[in-house]
This record gives C-alpha cells, structure tokens and sequence, in this order.
C-alpha cells in the first residue's frame, strides 16, 4: 500500500506541475494533490511501514 501511495504522490505532483506550468488542469489536480498530502501527513503520524 505504502508503494502504490508513493507512485501515486509523484504521479500527482508531476501532474501539477506540468498543470502549473502549462496553465491548464488546475482545479481538479490541486484537490487530488491535496487529498494525497493528506493521506501522506496520516501515514506518517501512524508509523505504519509496509516494505
């Protein structure tokens, strides 16, 4: 789970950027790279490490 949480975190990041940079996308990439910060800020302050 934490494998796929990563792939998807860059995934959205590289997205927003790409957004960012191009002027497009905006809204909806902004939410999703907010609900992943979000679930990132809880995994981290669970402690669950899955290898």
């Amino acid at each position: 789970m934490g494998k796929i949480l990563w792939i998807i975190i860059v995934a959205l990041l590289a997205f927003w950027l790409l957004g960012f940079l191009m002027k497009v996308g905006g809204g909806l990439i902004h939410l999703l790279l907010v609900i992943a910060g979000i679930i990132f800020v809880i995994q981290l302050l669970t402690g669950r490490r899955s290898v």
